[in-house]
């Protein structure tokens, strides 16, 4: 059950979009662990050689790795951020 947000939602607010910044980042990571896990798992049924699945994992858990850098360390959710 998503979170309930105690207040009309509204971008300007710093909570809110930290939170939206955050299950957005959660949604990411889902998608991911879901694409992969497939990806494999057929990689492995098939015994294929799919030389590029390796780099497509690691290009893409570097990207998460950013996006979660973003969120947590960089991201300004001060009331004076535009």
């Amino acid at each position: 059950m998503p979170p309930r947000w105690p207040r009309k939602p509204d971008r300007k607010d710093p909570d809110y979009r930290k939170l939206d910044d955050r299950m957005n980042f959660a949604v990411h990571v889902a998608i991911f662990a879901v694409t992969n896990s497939g990806l494999w798992f057929f990689h492995n049924l098939q015994k294929a050689n799919w030389e590029w699945l390796p780099w497509l994992t690691l290009a893409w858990a570097a990207i998460l790795l950013v996006h979660f850098i973003y969120i947590s360390a960089i991201a300004d959710y001060s009331t004076d951020a535009t």
